[in-house]
């Protein structure tokens, strides 16, 4: 079984996920059955670095209205990972360019 294509999805890049990464935190979508032992165990094994903390939480669903008729869908929920890594350790796909935004 291999931890990381199962456990892990796909990073979030936003504003905040951004802001959080030049501080030393990350952010995940994850698996629905992921715990934070397991995420933990996925991040350490794909990137190399240390977690120290690990936080989970669950995106709620929501109702979109979509197309020309405005035909409402759902949107399942999901789960969100946040992992804090040990100081000077960083993940590439989160490259901030170098800019020191504090």
């Amino acid at each position: 079984m291999n931890l990381q294509q199962d456990i892990i999805i796909a990073p979030i890049i936003s504003e905040k996920s951004m802001r959080d990464a030049g501080q030393g935190r990350f952010t995940f979508k994850v698996a629905g059955r992921a715990d934070k032992k397991s995420v933990k165990k996925a991040i350490e094994e794909k990137f190399k670095v240390n977690v120290l903390q690990t936080y989970i939480s669950l995106v709620k669903g929501k109702r979109n209205k979509v197309g020309r008729q405005r035909m409402e869908v759902n949107v399942t929920p999901w789960k969100k990972a946040t992992v804090k890594l040990e100081k000077d350790q960083k993940i590439g796909l989160f490259d901030t360019g170098g800019k020191n935004n504090e």
